[in-house]
């Protein structure tokens, strides 16, 4: 059985890839995660932050005047626990590529130019098979607009992929008012992949200490609907790889998200709540799927579900709205959830 796949470019034994985490932050954890089986590695997130912070301006200007009163000092993250520094983060996927067999891909945090494309190089010289973007940014501004967000994010992509040879993802949010537009503007600047979905992490309220504070929720199968529906729309028609990186937990997320068309699942949850060992658990459930329904390969699966594929493509638009609505029942004589 042929459990391989093709992931920009390189040529994976599997369709599962652990997704950056703190599972990466440690050589130990990576050949854990080899060991396992997984076909490839995120590295958890060098920050765009910690980028900055290399130069000490920014050092300089979150201590200027942090002594004038002592609750000043709480008002900025310390910088330097994010994880490691960017050094050590080189130096880490220097250490790796010398040791693992499976591709290595580096993950670079935040939505500027600037420091991004220095150290997209020389995460290249490292030694990492591709680069993974992950563009996570909070407009706030009320006068800023949604062209200009765009515009951003596209910026970042072209001066990233004119700076480095290897192949780039992008990991993007759901948050585009046009997403399948926004996904063919990522091809045309020059994405080799787009990764569905980043999570954005929101803040909870203590209301004890009356503070806003950070709240880290793992995520669960259910959020595999979101990316398993715009992959599927988008399979054949954004000239791109997918990798599905919400809600996979078990063997039949990976396969949904084969059939949708992607050509990677990537996790971190499950594996963070479960250990790593889950990925041998995983693969052995999938080929026995496989095996009971006479698949010989995943490439033989990949995109029958998709839009294009499937016979009755408007599931994925407003009909499947209405049809929820219609599925739920308090009793037989019960028509519509209104």
């Amino acid at each position: 059985m042929d459990l391989s796949t093709t992931y920009m470019g390189m040529k994976l034994k599997n369709p599962i890839v652990p997704s950056a985490s703190p599972l990466s932050t440690s050589f130990s954890g990576i050949r854990r995660m080899e060991d396992a089986g997984a076909a490839a590695i995120v590295m958890y997130s060098l920050f765009e932050e910690q980028i900055n912070f290399e130069s000490q301006w920014i050092d300089h200007y979150l201590s200027y005047n942090t002594n004038t009163y002592a609750e000043a000092l709480d008002y900025y993250p310390d910088l330097e626990r994010y994880n490691v520094g960017p050094d050590e983060y080189l130096n880490l996927i220097w250490r790796a590529k010398q040791s693992v067999e499976i591709p290595i891909i580096g993950s670079l945090n935040g939505v500027s130019t600037g420091g991004w494309t220095e150290y997209a190089r020389k995460i290249e010289e490292a030694g990492a098979d591709g680069l993974e973007l992950n563009l996570y940014y909070i407009p706030t501004s009320t006068t800023q607009d949604a062209a200009s967000v765009e515009s951003m994010y596209l910026d970042v992509v072209r001066d990233v992929k004119r700076t480095v040879t290897i192949p780039v993802a992008v990991k993007v949010s759901p948050f585009f008012s046009a997403f399948a537009h926004m996904a063919t503007q990522f091809a045309d600047a020059g994405a080799d992949a787009l990764v569905l979905f980043n999570r954005f992490y929101q803040p909870d309220f203590d209301l004890e200490a009356l503070e806003v504070v950070p709240h880290l929720v793992l995520s669960n199968s259910n959020e595999l609907r979101l990316p398993l529906r715009w992959v599927s729309i988008l399979y054949g028609r954004v000239p791109v790889d997918f990798a599905i990186t919400s809600g996979v937990h078990s063997y039949t997320d990976v396969l949904k998200g084969m059939m949708a068309g992607a050509n990677v699942t990537m996790m971190a949850s499950e594996l963070l709540r479960n250990g790593v060992e889950r990925i041998g658990d995983i693969l052995t459930e999938l080929m026995q799927w496989m095996d009971e329904r006479e698949y010989e390969s995943i490439e033989q699966m990949q995109g029958s579900m998709s839009q294009i594929n499937v016979a009755e493509p408007a599931t994925f638009e407003r009909a499947n709205y209405m049809k929820v609505l219609q599925s739920w029942r308090t009793d037989p004589t019960s028509v519509l959830l209104g």
